[in-house]
Protein backbone atom coordinates (compact mmCIF):
# COMPACT_ATOMS: atom_id res chain seq x y z
CA UNK A 1 0.00 0.00 0.00
CA UNK A 2 1.22 3.19 -0.88
CA UNK A 3 1.43 6.60 1.89
CA UNK A 4 2.35 9.83 1.49
CA UNK A 5 4.61 11.20 3.32
CA UNK A 6 7.29 14.05 3.50
CA UNK A 7 10.89 13.48 4.99
CA UNK A 8 11.95 15.27 8.02
CA UNK A 9 15.02 15.87 10.32
CA UNK A 10 15.46 16.97 13.59
CA UNK A 11 19.49 17.74 13.46
CA UNK A 12 21.97 19.16 11.42
CA UNK A 13 23.23 15.67 11.08
CA UNK A 14 20.59 13.72 11.94
CA UNK A 15 18.53 10.16 10.36
CA UNK A 16 15.96 11.27 8.31
CA UNK A 17 12.17 10.08 9.55
CA UNK A 18 9.08 9.75 7.94
CA UNK A 19 5.63 11.75 8.56
CA UNK A 20 2.27 12.42 7.13
CA UNK A 21 2.15 15.58 5.72
CA UNK A 22 -1.68 15.82 5.92
CA UNK A 23 -2.94 18.96 4.33
CA UNK A 24 -0.04 21.30 4.49
CA UNK A 25 1.29 22.20 1.84
CA UNK A 26 5.27 21.46 3.00
CA UNK A 27 8.03 22.59 1.00
CA UNK A 28 11.99 21.79 1.29
CA UNK A 29 13.75 23.68 4.66
CA UNK A 30 10.13 24.67 6.32
CA UNK A 31 10.06 24.10 9.94
CA UNK A 32 7.36 21.75 11.42
CA UNK A 33 6.33 20.44 14.63
CA UNK A 34 5.31 16.61 15.11
CA UNK A 35 5.27 14.40 18.16
CA UNK A 36 7.62 11.54 18.35
CA UNK A 37 8.51 9.21 20.80
CA UNK A 38 10.22 11.74 22.78
CA UNK A 39 7.61 14.59 22.85
CA UNK A 40 6.96 17.10 20.88
CA UNK A 41 9.88 18.07 18.32
CA UNK A 42 10.39 20.90 15.80
CA UNK A 43 11.75 19.71 12.83
CA UNK A 44 12.68 20.63 8.79
CA UNK A 45 11.66 19.05 5.68
CA UNK A 46 14.32 17.86 3.91
CA UNK A 47 12.92 15.97 1.47
CA UNK A 48 9.33 16.47 -0.36
CA UNK A 49 6.08 14.98 -0.28
CA UNK A 50 6.33 11.91 -1.75
CA UNK A 51 4.64 8.42 -2.26
CA UNK A 52 6.27 5.10 -0.35
CA UNK A 53 5.56 1.65 0.44
CA UNK A 54 4.60 -0.27 3.27
CA UNK A 55 8.12 -1.80 3.77
CA UNK A 56 9.84 1.48 3.18
CA UNK A 57 8.18 2.41 7.12
CA UNK A 58 10.42 1.48 10.07
CA UNK A 59 7.18 2.42 12.33
CA UNK A 60 3.84 3.17 12.17
CA UNK A 61 2.87 7.04 10.39
CA UNK A 62 2.61 9.67 12.54
CA UNK A 63 0.98 13.20 11.01
CA UNK A 64 2.27 16.32 10.63
CA UNK A 65 1.38 18.64 13.85
CA UNK A 66 1.45 21.81 12.39
CA UNK A 67 4.29 24.06 10.42
CA UNK A 68 6.16 25.98 13.13
CA UNK A 69 4.69 29.09 14.19
CA UNK A 70 7.34 31.96 15.51
CA UNK A 71 6.81 31.17 18.70
CA UNK A 72 7.74 27.66 18.24
CA UNK A 73 11.02 28.74 16.70
CA UNK A 74 11.30 31.21 19.49
CA UNK A 75 10.84 28.31 22.24
CA UNK A 76 13.54 26.04 20.09
CA UNK A 77 16.04 28.55 20.03
CA UNK A 78 15.84 29.24 24.25
CA UNK A 79 15.94 25.43 24.29
CA UNK A 80 19.34 25.16 22.28
CA UNK A 81 20.22 28.32 24.37
CA UNK A 82 20.00 26.55 27.92
CA UNK A 83 22.04 23.20 26.88
CA UNK A 84 25.29 24.48 27.90
CA UNK A 85 23.72 25.34 31.52
CA UNK A 86 21.69 22.29 31.66
CA UNK A 87 24.88 20.23 30.94
CA UNK A 88 26.59 22.14 33.54
CA UNK A 89 24.06 20.93 36.51
CA UNK A 90 24.11 17.26 35.15
CA UNK A 91 27.63 16.89 35.53
CA UNK A 92 27.33 18.44 39.41
CA UNK A 93 24.62 15.83 40.03
CA UNK A 94 27.12 13.13 38.11
CA UNK A 95 29.80 13.78 40.33
CA UNK A 96 27.83 14.34 43.27
CA UNK A 97 26.74 10.46 42.77
CA UNK A 98 30.15 8.83 42.01
CA UNK A 99 28.73 7.50 38.60
CA UNK A 100 31.16 6.07 36.20
CA UNK A 101 29.12 7.50 33.04
CA UNK A 102 30.77 9.90 29.85
CA UNK A 103 27.84 12.79 29.78
CA UNK A 104 27.57 13.46 25.73
CA UNK A 105 24.48 16.04 25.44
CA UNK A 106 21.09 16.50 26.60
CA UNK A 107 17.80 18.53 24.87
CA UNK A 108 14.76 19.67 25.86
CA UNK A 109 11.66 18.86 23.97
CA UNK A 110 10.04 21.27 22.15
CA UNK A 111 6.94 22.33 25.09
CA UNK A 112 9.72 21.50 27.65
CA UNK A 113 8.17 18.92 29.35
CA UNK A 114 11.05 16.76 29.43
CA UNK A 115 15.05 16.80 29.52
CA UNK A 116 17.05 13.89 27.51
CA UNK A 117 20.61 13.18 28.82
CA UNK A 118 22.29 11.19 26.55
CA UNK A 119 25.80 9.38 28.19
CA UNK A 120 28.03 6.76 27.63
CA UNK A 121 29.20 4.27 29.78
CA UNK A 122 31.38 1.01 29.92
CA UNK A 123 28.67 -1.22 31.50
CA UNK A 124 24.93 -0.72 33.04
CA UNK A 125 24.63 2.30 35.28
CA UNK A 126 22.38 2.51 38.44
CA UNK A 127 21.25 6.52 37.92
CA UNK A 128 17.97 5.68 40.16
CA UNK A 129 19.32 8.77 42.91
CA UNK A 130 20.33 10.59 39.81
CA UNK A 131 17.04 11.14 37.77
CA UNK A 132 15.43 12.24 41.01
CA UNK A 133 18.15 14.48 41.74
CA UNK A 134 17.41 15.73 38.18
CA UNK A 135 14.07 15.48 38.48
CA UNK A 136 14.30 18.30 41.50
CA UNK A 137 16.54 20.59 39.95
CA UNK A 138 14.44 21.10 37.09
CA UNK A 139 11.10 20.38 37.81
CA UNK A 140 10.45 18.35 34.70
CA UNK A 141 10.20 14.53 33.53
CA UNK A 142 14.17 13.78 33.06
CA UNK A 143 15.04 10.83 30.51
CA UNK A 144 18.38 9.50 30.49
CA UNK A 145 20.13 7.37 27.51
CA UNK A 146 22.79 5.02 26.95
CA UNK A 147 24.26 4.79 23.54
CA UNK A 148 27.21 3.12 21.93
CA UNK A 149 30.42 4.60 21.27
CA UNK A 150 29.68 5.68 17.51
CA UNK A 151 26.99 7.68 18.50
CA UNK A 152 29.09 8.43 21.39
CA UNK A 153 31.96 10.40 19.11
CA UNK A 154 28.89 11.59 16.80
CA UNK A 155 27.88 13.35 19.78
CA UNK A 156 31.58 15.02 20.82
CA UNK A 157 33.02 15.14 17.05
CA UNK A 158 36.73 15.53 16.40
CA UNK A 159 38.94 14.88 13.73
CA UNK A 160 39.72 11.21 12.12
CA UNK A 161 43.20 9.80 10.89
CA UNK A 162 42.68 11.61 7.36
CA UNK A 163 42.95 15.30 9.24
CA UNK A 164 39.31 16.21 8.14
CA UNK A 165 35.75 16.15 10.37
CA UNK A 166 34.13 13.25 11.58
CA UNK A 167 31.96 12.08 8.96
CA UNK A 168 29.62 11.08 11.28
CA UNK A 169 30.03 14.63 12.81
CA UNK A 170 29.17 16.17 9.47
CA UNK A 171 27.21 14.23 6.52
CA UNK A 172 26.32 10.85 7.75
CA UNK A 173 22.95 10.41 8.91
CA UNK A 174 23.09 6.39 9.38
CA UNK A 175 25.91 4.04 10.09
CA UNK A 176 26.33 1.50 7.65
CA UNK A 177 27.27 -1.75 9.02
CA UNK A 178 31.58 -2.10 7.97
CA UNK A 179 33.49 -5.29 8.76
CA UNK A 180 37.35 -6.63 8.45
CA UNK A 181 35.98 -8.20 5.31
CA UNK A 182 35.72 -4.99 3.83
CA UNK A 183 39.32 -4.19 4.91
CA UNK A 184 40.52 -7.24 3.30
CA UNK A 185 38.96 -6.81 -0.13
CA UNK A 186 40.74 -3.02 0.19
CA UNK A 187 44.05 -4.48 1.09
CA UNK A 188 44.19 -2.76 4.18
CA UNK A 189 46.51 -2.79 7.25
CA UNK A 190 44.54 -5.26 9.40
CA UNK A 191 46.69 -3.02 12.05
CA UNK A 192 43.52 -1.65 14.48
CA UNK A 193 44.84 1.34 14.79
CA UNK A 194 44.78 2.17 11.47
CA UNK A 195 41.63 1.20 10.72
CA UNK A 196 39.99 2.13 13.73
CA UNK A 197 38.36 5.71 14.46
CA UNK A 198 37.94 7.69 17.41
CA UNK A 199 35.15 4.96 18.90
CA UNK A 200 37.08 2.61 18.58
CA UNK A 201 34.99 0.65 15.53
CA UNK A 202 36.46 0.61 12.30
CA UNK A 203 36.52 3.04 10.20
CA UNK A 204 32.95 4.32 8.50
CA UNK A 205 34.64 5.19 5.38
CA UNK A 206 35.41 1.92 5.13
CA UNK A 207 32.47 1.12 3.53
CA UNK A 208 32.95 4.12 0.85
CA UNK A 209 34.93 1.98 -2.15
CA UNK A 210 34.04 -1.07 -0.69
CA UNK A 211 31.86 -1.94 -3.38
CA UNK A 212 33.85 -0.50 -6.83
CA UNK A 213 36.47 -2.83 -5.25
CA UNK A 214 34.25 -5.80 -5.18
CA UNK A 215 33.43 -4.81 -8.61
CA UNK A 216 36.49 -4.12 -9.91
CA UNK A 217 37.66 -7.06 -8.67
CA UNK A 218 35.56 -9.26 -10.88
CA UNK A 219 36.87 -8.65 -13.28
CA UNK A 220 40.42 -8.80 -12.30
CA UNK A 221 42.73 -11.97 -12.40
CA UNK A 222 43.28 -13.89 -9.40
CA UNK A 223 46.65 -14.16 -8.04
CA UNK A 224 48.96 -16.71 -9.75
CA UNK A 225 46.32 -16.98 -12.70
CA UNK A 226 47.70 -18.03 -15.79
CA UNK A 227 47.12 -14.75 -18.45
CA UNK A 228 47.74 -14.87 -22.16
CA UNK A 229 49.25 -11.60 -23.14
CA UNK A 230 50.93 -9.20 -26.05
CA UNK A 231 54.25 -11.29 -24.82
CA UNK A 232 53.17 -14.18 -24.49
CA UNK A 233 52.11 -16.57 -21.12
CA UNK A 234 52.40 -15.44 -18.03
CA UNK A 235 51.68 -15.90 -14.12
CA UNK A 236 49.69 -13.16 -12.22
CA UNK A 237 51.97 -11.95 -9.37
CA UNK A 238 50.08 -8.86 -7.96
CA UNK A 239 47.07 -6.68 -8.94
CA UNK A 240 46.11 -2.99 -8.56
CA UNK A 241 42.05 -3.54 -7.76
CA UNK A 242 41.33 0.41 -8.34
CA UNK A 243 43.49 0.92 -11.59
CA UNK A 244 42.06 -2.74 -13.02
CA UNK A 245 45.72 -3.50 -13.61
CA UNK A 246 48.18 -6.85 -13.10
CA UNK A 247 52.05 -7.50 -12.45
CA UNK A 248 52.68 -10.46 -14.26
CA UNK A 249 55.67 -12.97 -14.72
CA UNK A 250 56.09 -13.47 -18.21
CA UNK A 251 57.82 -16.86 -19.56
CA UNK A 252 60.45 -14.05 -21.79
CA UNK A 253 59.95 -10.04 -21.11
CA UNK A 254 60.11 -11.17 -17.48
CA UNK A 255 57.44 -8.81 -14.89
CA UNK A 256 55.64 -6.33 -16.58
CA UNK A 257 52.15 -4.80 -16.00
CA UNK A 258 49.18 -4.58 -17.71
CA UNK A 259 45.93 -3.71 -18.27
CA UNK A 260 43.17 -5.96 -17.58
CA UNK A 261 41.69 -4.90 -21.28
CA UNK A 262 45.01 -5.68 -22.89
CA UNK A 263 45.25 -9.53 -21.93
CA UNK A 264 43.99 -11.85 -24.76
CA UNK A 265 43.26 -14.74 -22.12
CA UNK A 266 42.86 -15.55 -18.57
CA UNK A 267 42.62 -19.20 -17.10
CA UNK A 268 40.69 -19.18 -14.19
CA UNK A 269 43.05 -20.32 -11.14
CA UNK A 270 42.86 -23.70 -9.15
CA UNK A 271 44.34 -23.57 -6.14
CA UNK A 272 44.23 -27.32 -5.94
CA UNK A 273 46.99 -26.98 -8.92
CA UNK A 274 50.08 -25.22 -8.34
CA UNK A 275 51.26 -23.09 -11.05
CA UNK A 276 54.81 -24.72 -12.21
CA UNK A 277 57.53 -23.78 -10.58
CA UNK A 278 55.53 -23.99 -7.06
Amino acid sequence: MANTVVGIRFKAVGKKYYFDPKDFDLKMYDKVVVETVRGYEMGEVIEGIKEVMDDELISALKPVYRVATPEDIKNYEKNIADIPNALGRCKTHIKKNKLEMKLLGCEYTLDRTKLIIYFNAEGRVDFRELVKDLANEFRLRIELRQVGTRDGAKFLGGIGPCGYLLCCNTFLGDFDTVSIKMAKNQNLSLNPVNISGLCGKLLCCIKYENDTYTEHRKQLPKINSTVITEDGKGRVIAANVIDKSVRVLTEGEGIKSYKVEDLKKIFEYDKKTPPKGE
